[in-house]
């Protein structure tokens, strides 16, 4: 079992929010009927390990603890903030104020209060629980103070999309928060299920909890076609999943290589979500070579980035924009287009010469007695596409003389290299966020194991665009944000190269997805 304290990075998904599609079409064009009763089933490509909702930004973590877990306040594809836990809520400067909803119980049945809340945010703003929380959905140096139903933060600096990122973190009920170690194997919240069977690397099934009345929008247990349960399974081949949505067998899957074409084909319900895909990140930390700038340089101009993204998509995506690409997002701007190294093998060679790293009989650069040896990581969810994908890069790399060791990883692995082992130069693993403050952890401030920044990225133009962009509110600070990024882009610092419609097919039920599927969203079907 992972330890709760250590960080864990995937894809961080996106809000949770307020929608609700009882009466909605089929793909076929038929009219859907809701069905009472019914139990609803979805694929995931990999476990989400520890289920402490606190502990870990992997994507199949995210996907499973809404389910168990409610948000302050819920968002919709719009942007618009709705209520959840919180029915008010207000930002006066550096002050937040939200009032709690009436009544609401935990499973364990004792009441959620607004201390509660305040006690959640205490223990993910504790550096020393390094949750990677901190810094992604709630800001540093904030503290949060209850007094009856309203709960206060305290912000330590502007926070321009505050309550966007607070619709992206679940609370923990009083127990779990005094035991931690409860919430590994076990849930201990107020969401609209209750787990009841867990059974690592195979599958995990939640109850509804008949007495939920603080969903999204004031929904309840009481919603049309609402699932008895849920039971999320472990199914690690795409076109394995597939084929059980065809069966039947399950009712939900996130498809990104090239069985979606037969799962079009079948008319099936198709819900789609922009996401970032291709994200190649380096290892700035001293000691592996792509410390080194010119390295960093040379790997990016040696790779047909558009190459790439399109065996990656399997030809149906399009380039990278931005960073935070998940609906709703913050901005909507263009700070990858000329900003990143363009593909040219000869500067890329050039750039290593310059360096010092001298080819050697075996073709393999060296310098200073040492290899140009890089360890490779990609991330095993990103499909067939990210395989073949892969083995383009490996082999582009080796043409200028770098010796690659390449693995692919399943998130819970890679995360646990990115975040702990270090035993990694490049790594292709990315990581979506709806709003650009969500990431500014990722990419600067203290490294890990310190702090979430795994790259160990420090980039001063960067750092201080974000400060000044930090101070305008909302959309106001879009262009600045985007001038943050390029920054970043144009040292080659991170470079996002892929971004794709992921689509969630459903067989037997229809749902929203926003980052994930939304729990309270799910109709089944007759």
């Amino acid at each position: 079992m992972r330890s709760i304290a250590k960080p864990a990075l995937a894809v961080i998904a996106a809000a949770a929010a307020a929608v609700s599609l009882a009466g909605c079409s089929t793909g076929g064009g038929n009219e859907a009927v809701a069905a009472e009763g019914k139990p609803f089933t979805v694929a995931l490509s990999t476990d989400p390990g520890s289920l402490d909702p606190h502990a870990s930004a992997v994507s199949a973590l995210f996907a499973v603890s809404r389910y168990a877990y409610d948000p302050l306040v819920s968002i919709n594809l719009d942007g618009e903030i709705s209520s959840a836990l919180a029915k008010d809520w207000s930002l006066d400067g550096l002050t937040a104020t939200l009032t709690l909803n009436e009544g609401i119980t935990c499973s364990d049945g004792a009441d959620f209060t607004a201390q509660t809340a305040a006690d959640n945010i205490t223990w993910i703003e504790d550096p020393a629980n390094q949750s990677p929380f901190l810094g992604a959905f709630l800001p540093a140096g904030m503290t949060a103070t209850a007094e009856g139903d309203t709960l206060t933060l305290a912000l330590a600096a502007p926070a321009p999309f505050l309550f966007q990122s607070l619709s992206n973190l679940g609370m923990v009920c009083d127990a779990g928060l005094a035991d931690r170690s409860t919430l590994a194997a076990g849930t201990n919240g107020t969401g609209p299920y209750v787990l009841t069977e867990a059974v690592p690397n195979d599958h995990y099934t939640y109850e509804l909890n008949e007495d939920y009345a603080w969903g999204p929008g004031g929904l309840t247990a009481e919603k049309e076609g609402l699932p008895s349960s849920v039971t999320a399974r472990i199914i690690g081949n795409e076109t394995t999943a597939a084929n059980l949505l065809l069966s039947g067998e399950i009712n939900a899957v996130q498809v990104v290589g090239p069985d979606a074409e037969r799962l079009d084909a079948a008319k099936l319900f198709t819900q789609e979500t922009p996401a970032l895909l291709g994200e190649q990140w380096y290892n700035h930390t001293a000691g592996h070579p792509t410390a080194d700038p010119a390295v960093r340089l040379a790997l990016t101009q040696s790779l047909d980035l558009a190459e790439l993204q399109k065996v990656l998509t399997s030809g149906k995506g399009g380039p990278a924009t931005q960073l935070a690409v998940i609906p709703p997002t913050g901005c909507t701007v263009d700070s990858v287009s000329g900003n990143i190294p363009e593909f040219d093998v000869d500067a890329a060679e050039a750039a290593l010469d310059e360096a010092g790293w001298a080819e050697g009989a075996d073709g393999v650069r060296a310098k200073d007695g040492q290899k140009l040896s890089i360890t490779f990581l990609y991330d095993s969810t990103l499909g067939t596409g990210g395989a073949a994908a892969a083995e383009l890069a490996v082999a582009a790399w080796q043409g200028i003389g770098i010796e690659v060791t390449a693995a692919q990883q399943d998130s819970t692995t890679i995360s646990d290299n990115l975040f702990g082992t270090g035993a990694w130069d490049v790594a292709w693993e990315p990581l979506n966020i709806n709003s650009p403050d969500q990431i500014i952890g990722f990419l600067s401030g203290p490294a890990a194991p310190e702090g979430v920044n795994f790259s160990g990225i420090q980039n001063d133009e960067y750092t201080a665009l974000v400060t000044e962009a930090m101070g305008m509110v909302g959309s106001e600070g879009c262009d600045t944000w985007a001038d943050a990024e390029a920054a970043l882009f144009t040292a080659a610092d991170v470079v996002p190269f892929a971004n794709n419609f992921v689509k969630t097919y459903g067989a037997g039920a229809e749902f929203a997805v926003v980052g994930n599927i939304v729990p309270t969203s799910i109709t089944m079907l007759d």
